[in-house]
């Protein structure tokens, strides 16, 4: 097996590739279908989860959650054929825009995606949407930061958020917005909250999740101001390569090292923000 399954509610189960920056999906099982958060990028692990959810469960998936555009969450859509696809209505835009052109660059550099066919979602909404499955109440909400379109997926009755890439072990800001990320974070942490499924990595538990959340929105604000001292101060952007990841408040130990690599990519992104913002 290529997934880790975790159970994190009576009926709520969560999968972790163990190919890809361990990047996660999700499974509400209730009385009238199932419901899926996401899925996983190659078609092998996705597979793994249906097959699962289709040995638990006698009814129908109803509905499949695109918590955004990006490819590692999305590629597996294609093989719930049953489902409609619910997703905010820019991830749709985004994908009938860009999203062949993506898939077919992601192909050529990974061959395991061969077989991967797009699929659009079907239903979309602008701010906030309920949906209400047999005893479970999935409210979905417009969380952007990470991506215009990112959404989390609130599960009412087991107090548990799937929170996509607006909640990661190290916020990533590439392609985002930092301000809206920081809005978002702290939506979330005014909500009532039991468990938290990050988009990538480690399932967040009640005693962890107020600290965890703290601890995003102040290393967000730690490098925004970092990174505006240094463009303050007339230094090169190679100046950037001293503000390691755990001097702006975050371990470096996490998704096997990679957050430092994403820690990097933030600071850049940054600068040639605050550069492009206040040209010389």
């Amino acid at each position: 097996m290529d997934v880790l399954r975790e159970r994190v509610a009576e009926d709520i189960y969560v999968f972790t590739s163990e190919l890809y920056a361990q990047v996660t999906a999700g499974a509400i099982f209730t009385s009238e279908g199932t419901v899926v958060i996401d899925t996983l990028p190659f078609p092998k692990e996705t597979k793994e989860i249906l097959d699962f959810i289709r040995r638990r469960s006698h009814g129908e998936i109803r509905y499949l959650i695109n918590t955004h555009f990006h490819g590692d969450h999305i590629y597996g859509s294609y093989l719930f054929t049953e489902a409609d696809v619910v997703a905010h209505e820019i991830c749709r835009q985004i994908l009938e825009g860009s999203g062949e052109k993506s898939l077919e660059e992601a192909k050529t550099e990974t061959p395991e995606l061969e077989e991967v066919r797009l699929r659009l979602p079907t239903i979309v909404f602008k701010e906030e949407m309920a949906i209400h499955l047999g005893d479970k109440t999935i409210n979905l909400m417009h969380m952007p930061g990470h991506t215009l379109d990112s959404i989390v997926a609130y599960v009412k009755e087991d107090e548990v958020l799937f929170a996509g890439d607006t909640v990661m072990p190290v916020p990533y800001i590439v392609g985002g917005d930092i301000r809206e990320m920081i809005r978002s974070l702290k939506a979330i942490e005014g909500m009532s909250l039991g468990t938290i499924v990050q988009g990538h990595g480690e399932v967040l538990l009640r005693g962890e999740i107020e600290d965890s959340i703290k601890s995003s929105i102040a290393y967000l604000e730690t490098i925004q101001s970092k990174v505006k001292e240094v463009i303050e101060a007339g230094l090169p952007r190679e100046e950037l390569e001293t503000l390691d990841i755990e001097k702006c408040g975050k371990s470096r130990i996490p998704l096997n090292g990679l957050v430092q690599q994403l820690h990097m990519a933030n600071l850049s992104a940054l600068y040639d923000e605050l550069i492009g913002s206040n040209p010389p």
